[in-house]
C-alpha cells in the first residue's frame, strides 16, 4: 500500500455538525444584535477556523471575532456538540483501515477537547491512534499547523505514506503546505469545484471509495 497513516478531519467528514455549529453561531450573532434566520448562509462556518470565519463573513475585527467565539462556545459546550450525526459508512471506513494496519488519525480545527467528546460519544474514539485538534486559546488552529501537531504527537515523520482525507479546501491546502497527498469528500461540506481547485490529490464520493483509494 503506498499509505501506512491517514489523517482524517472531523467536521463535514467523519460527521455532520450543520445543526449544533450553526445554532451556535446564531447563538453568537444574537450577542451582537445580528439576526441571520438563513441556516444554510452559516454552513461556511463548518470547515474554518471560526474566528477566521466571523472575520471574513461578518466583518467582524480580531478582537471582535475572539469574542463571539467565547459566545458561540456558551452553546456549543452545552448543546450543540450533540446536535451531530454520524456519516452513513463512516464506522465501516474505519474498521476497514484498522483491519489493514493503517495508522488513523484525526487532525480537525475544533479543540482538542471537543473532538474527543463527539468522537467518544460517537463511539469511534478506539479506532484512532491519536486524536489531535486545535488548541483552546488559538494559537494551534490553521490546518497546517494542527496537521503538523498530529504528526508529530504520533510520532509519525515520513509524510510520502500519509494522506490527509477532509471535505474542505482547508483541509487539502493544510496538507499541501506539508507536501502530503489528499483526498477530498464530496458528502460533507465542500464542492468538487472547490476541492479539485484547492488541489486535491484525489475525490471521493462517499467513505467506500475514500477507503478503496488509501488501500488500492
Amino acid at each position: 500500500m503506498k499509505y501506512n497513516t491517514v489523517l482524517f478531519d472531523l467536521d463535514g467528514t467523519l460527521t455532520d455538525p450543520g445543526e449544533g455549529i450553526t445554532n451556535s453561531v446564531i447563538h453568537s450573532l444574537k450577542y451582537f444584535g445580528i439576526e441571520e434566520k438563513d441556516r444554510v448562509k452559516l454552513y461556511k462556518f463548518i470547515g474554518p477556523p471560526l474566528w477566521e470565519s466571523f472575520e471574513v463573513f461578518y466583518g467582524f475585527s480580531r478582537e471582535k471575532a475572539v469574542e463571539a467565539v467565547e459566545h458561540y462556545r456558551e452553546y456549543y459546550k452545552v448543546k450543540g456538540i450533540y446536535e451531530n450525526y454520524l456519516y452513513e459508512g463512516v464506522k465501516e471506513m474505519l474498521e476497514s483501515l484498522k483491519s489493514a494496519g493503517i495508522k488513523i488519525l484525526v487532525a480537525t480545527s475544533k479543540p482538542e477537547k471537543f473532538a474527543n467528546i463527539i468522537l467518544e460519544h460517537f463511539g469511534i474514539a478506539k479506532y484512532f491512534d491519536f486524536i489531535g485538534g486545535a488548541s483552546m486559546d488559538g494559537k494551534r488552529v490553521n490546518k497546517d499547523d494542527v496537521i503538523a501537531y498530529t504528526l508529530k504527537s504520533a510520532e509519525v515523520s515520513d509524510v510520502s505514506k500519509c494522506v490527509m482525507v477532509g471535505d474542505r479546501l482547508h483541509d487539502i491546502l493544510g496538507a499541501k503546505a506539508l507536501d502530503m497527498d489528499s483526498i477530498g469528500v464530496l458528502y460533507g461540506y465542500g464542492d468538487y469545484k472547490e476541492l479539485s481547485e484547492a488541489g486535491a490529490t484525489y475525490i471521493a464520493e462517499n467513505p467506500e471509495k475514500a477507503v478503496e483509494i488509501i488501500l488500492r
